[in-house]
């Protein structure tokens, strides 16, 4: 039935030249999804448009686009609706992160971070709400993390523009009810992706939790499976979650017994 419920549905993924966009791409492809891929690097593009293509036997649209610049999301989003003129998903993936104190991260750095995953994340998302709302149907995946509900040392500003996607996505969420489009966040804990290349520098965070990380490969199948359905959150690994509840219901106990453990940063 999941399979089935993708089949020629046009999904828009930011993000999508590697990491967990380029695996859901490869998993909606193969439910038989019409895609329109969107990053930086039209190189990588335009191989993944080529190997999906030939794989699966379907239609493949990509365009080269930095969420940090709105003005470049208005222009490719308004080509896109036009081209389609039906989005049935859009998944917010594009995102990054530095690992640094509060007192030693650049004022560049903090508006460099919030510009792609927040504001790119509300802009894009703003381009197909009409779209959505004039269907009455469709539905937006925003990529949050459980850092978003869990700060920790080092993360500082990361975990502050996580917090704001879901504060965002919960809102979202309440005023789309009535159109029947859905709003579906992604709260994952450390995934095996490049994303540990600009944010943990050192390498010394991925070392410490290594074995915990998940594969982009069972997140992503965790989030198609999820497409086109009400699900509210996805939240990975569970255990993790279950830190998650702990911490809003407990949060001086907890920072308190977790502070070794959030120092490995």
């Amino acid at each position: 039935m999941a399979a089935e419920n993708l089949k020629n549905k046009n999904i828009i993924i930011t993000g999508a030249s590697g990491g967990i966009g380029l695996s859901v791409a490869q998993q909606c492809a193969a439910r038989g999804a019409n895609l329109v891929l969107l990053a930086r690097r039209l190189e990588r593009l335009e191989e993944i448009k080529q190997d999906l293509q030939e794989q699966f036997n379907i239609k493949v649209h990509i365009y080269q686009l930095d969420v940090s610049k709105t003005e470049e999301i208005k222009q490719v989003f308004s080509k896109i609706i036009a081209k389609l003129g039906r989005i049935d998903v859009l998944l917010n993936n594009a995102g990054y992160g530095i690992f640094r104190y509060a007192h030693e991260t650049a004022i560049d750095e903090v508006k460099g971070m919030f510009s792609v995953n927040v504001v790119g994340l509300m802009a894009c998302t703003s381009m197909v709400l009409p779209v959505m709302k004039q269907q009455r149907c469709g539905h937006i995946i925003n990529i949050a993390s459980m850092a978003g509900k869990i700060a920790t040392p080092k993360s500082s500003v990361y975990s502050a523009t996580k917090h704001a996607v879901l504060g965002y996505s919960n809102s979202l969420r309440l005023e789309l009810a009535d159109d029947q489009v859905f709003v579906t966040t992604v709260n994952p804990g450390p995934i095996a992706t490049n994303f540990f290349d600009i944010a943990d520098e050192q390498g010394t965070y991925v070392k410490s939790v290594q074995r915990y990380m998940l594969q982009p490969e069972f997140v992503a199948k965790k989030i198609t499976d999820a497409m086109l359905t009400k699900t509210r959150e996805i939240n990975l690994p569970r255990w993790m979650n279950a830190g998650s509840i702990f911490f809003a219901l407990f949060p001086n106990l907890f920072e308190k017994a977790g502070k070794k453990a959030f120092n490995k940063k």
